[in-house]
């Protein structure tokens, strides 16, 4: 098979990433999991928690950090973990394949629930990369403001929402809206997200589920 440059650029990159090199000796499926660990960190946005949802989950990295936390306590939260593409199973994880901007997947989901709020909604959701940035972005956008939608339809009072975006402007609006709907917005980028990446993390906490009543 022939590779091409981009594809030996990545594989070069791959082989010399510290975080790559840590997440497989630690057992985890992706670099990821240092990013949500880091947020963790700094923000405390599982504590308390009853209820997580992680939307695109797979791989399942950010599934197994919370599956890892909460491995031992006495009365672990309800953890959901959905996304289009299969995952395999996590002990702790309850996995839901399918889209959850869907019927049949939110079905499944209410079920699981129980007339309850959710108290943590992760997203670390990207598209395919096309190589055009503003299409990526937007491309982004899209999958940012759909988990977004799902937030504020399913969060509990005072709940968080964490969620991946990239920096090219139109995410503006999005920042103006979470402000409103939030005690607090920050921008974080993890030390495990690549320096030349324009990813970045919003964390949003306090979540004034009152506004919406």
């Amino acid at each position: 098979m022939v590779r091409t440059e981009s594809s030996k650029r990545w594989l070069r990159r791959q082989q010399t990433d510290p975080f790559v090199k840590q997440a497989r000796a630690e057992g985890y499926r992706c670099r990821a999991v240092y990013k949500l660990l880091e947020i963790e960190t700094r923000y405390k946005i599982l504590q308390g928690a009853r209820i997580i949802v992680d939307l695109g989950a797979s791989p399942g990295g950010w599934s197994q950090v919370l599956a890892r936390k909460y491995a031992a306590h006495p009365q672990p939260p309800l953890l959901i973990a959905v996304d289009k593409l299969p995952m395999h199973a996590i002990p702790g994880i309850t996995f839901l394949q399918g889209d959850f901007e869907e019927e049949p997947t939110l079905c499944l989901l209410k079920d699981l629930l129980r007339e309850q709020f959710v108290d943590v909604v992760l997203s670390d959701m990207a598209p395919n990369a096309t190589g055009h940035a503003k299409t990526d972005h937007l491309k982004n956008m899209v999958l940012v403001e759909s988990a977004y939608n799902f937030a504020m339809q399913n969060l509990a009072n005072n709940g968080r929402f964490v969620a991946k975006v990239f920096q090219g402007g139109t995410e503006g609006h999005l920042l103006t809206t979470l402000k409103k709907d939030f005690e607090k917005v920050m921008h974080v980028k993890p030390k495990a997200s690549r320096p030349e990446s324009r990813e970045v993390y919003v964390v949003a906490t306090g979540f004034r589920k009152l506004r919406f009543s």
